[in-house]
C-alpha cells in the first residue's frame, strides 16, 4: 500500500542573532543554514498494518507524515501510496486518507461540531447514506452524542481529539495518519482513542501510521515500529523483536520471610534492598532467570516473586544512545 524509497528533505533556516546592530543588519542581509530533516528514508507498509513511527524530537517524524499526506514536496526520492504520488496527485489522493495532527484542528472553532462534520461532508462529496452510516458508527464508538451540538471551543482537549478523529474518518479513508493523537489527554481519553483505533483497524481494515512519544500507545496498538533519528532510519521491525534484541534486562522483585542483612547473586545487580524485599536487575544474556530464582530460594524463604520486562521507554532510550542521536 505504501512504498517509500530514498526520501530526503531539507529546510533552509535563517540564523537569528541578538542585539540591535545584528537585527538591523538582518534587514539587509541574513545568513542561513541547511537542516536535513530526512536523509534517504526507505520503507514499505502493507494494507491493514498499524505501524508506530517513533523517534526523539526533531528526528523527522512529522516531516515524513507531511510528505506522505502531500503537504510537503521532498528534495529527492519517491513515495507511492495506493498508486498515487501524494504531492502530485493531491486532489484525488486525499479522498483516500485521513490525517490527525494532535496540535492542529480541522474543526471550526466557533460552530457546533456537527456543523463542521456537515461542511466536511460537502468538501469530500460523501454520499448521504455513507455519511449517515459513518456518523452513526463514529458517534457511538467514540461516545460523541453529548458533544456534537457543542461549539468546538467549549470542548476539553480529550473531547476535541475524539471529534478530530471522527472528522478524519467521515469519508471512509483507507489510511489514517495520526501525529501525536493522544498528546495532553487524560488516561480515560487515551484508552478510548486506543480502543477506537483498534476497532476501525480490525473491522474496516484501515491502515494506521502512528507517531507518538507515548510508548504506551505503541505497545497498545502497534506490532511493528519504525525508529528514526536525525532524519535517518535506525530500526524497522516487530516490537517483540526489538524487545528480544535490546531488552535483555529484566527486574525481579522478591519478597521473603527471613530478615537478612544482604546478599549477592552472581550475574545480577541489586537495585534496592530491605530485610523483607529485594529488587534485582538481571541481564538475561549473562544469567538465566531460573538460575537467579534458584539462587534466591537457596538463600531466603521466598513468599512472592514477580518478574518484569524492561520498559519499552528504556529500550528506546538505549537505542538512541547506541546510535548517538
Amino acid at each position: 500500500m505504501i512504498t517509500i524509497e530514498g526520501l530526503s528533505k531539507s529546510f533552509k533556516v535563517a540564523k537569528r542573532t541578538t542585539g540591535l546592530r545584528q537585527s538591523v543588519k538582518a534587514l539587509f542581509y541574513r545568513e542561513h543554514f541547511i537542516v536535513e530533516a530526512l536523509k534517504d528514508i526507505s520503507f514499505s507498509i502493507e494494507p491493514g498494518e498499524i505501524v508506530g513511527y517513533i523517534g526523539p524530537n526533531g528526528a523527522g517524524k512529522s516531516t515524513t507524515i507531511k510528505l506522505m499526506s502531500g503537504i510537503l514536496v521532498p528534495d529527492r526520492g519517491t513515495c507511492s501510496i495506493m498508486g498515487y504520488t501524494p504531492w502530485k496527485d493531491r486532489v484525488s489522493y486525499v479522498q483516500n486518507i485521513g490525517v490527525v495532527f494532535g496540535q492542529r484542528s480541522q474543526l471550526w472553532w466557533d460552530v457546533p461540531v456537527m456543523d463542521s462534520f456537515e461542511l466536511l461532508r460537502d468538501i469530500y462529496k460523501i454520499p448521504q447514506k455513507e455519511y449517515k452510516d459513518n456518523i452513526n458508527l463514529l458517534v457511538e464508538t467514540l461516545d460523541l452524542q453529548s458533544l456534537i451540538n457543542s461549539p468546538v471551543r467549549q470542548l476539553s482537549l480529550g473531547q476535541r481529539m475524539r471529534c478530530e478523529i471522527a472528522a478524519s474518518l467521515l469519508h471512509s479513508p483507507k489510511i489514517l495518519f495520526l501525529d501525536e493523537p493522544t498528546i495532553g489527554l487524560d488516561a480515560v481519553s487515551k484508552i478510548a482513542v486506543r480502543q477506537f483505533i483498534k476497532t476501525i483497524n480490525k473491522e474496516k481494515g484501515v491502515t494506521v501510521i502512528l507517531t507518538t512519544h507515548d510508548m504506551n500507545d505503541i505497545e497498545a496498538l502497534a506490532d511493528r515500529v519504525i525508529l528514526i533519528g536525525k532524519g535517518s532510519l535506525l530500526y524497522d521491525g516487530k516490537l517483540n523483536e526489538l524487545r528480544s534484541r535490546f531488552g535483555t534486562l529484566k527486574t525481579i522483585t522478591a519478597d521473603y520471610r527471613e530478615t537478612v542483612n544482604s546478599f549477592e547473586i552472581h550475574g545480577t545487580s541489586l537495585l534496592s534492598w530491605s530485610p523483607e524485599r529485594a529488587i534485582i536487575s538481571v541481564d538475561t544474556e549473562k544469567v538465566m532467570i531460573s538460575e537467579v530464582v534458584s539462587q534466591l530460594s537457596s538463600k531466603v524463604e521466598l513468599l512472592d516473586v514477580s518478574i518484569e520486562a524492561q520498559p519499552i521507554e528504556d529500550i528506546i532510550v538505549q537505542l538512541y544512545k547506541e546510535y548517538e542521536i
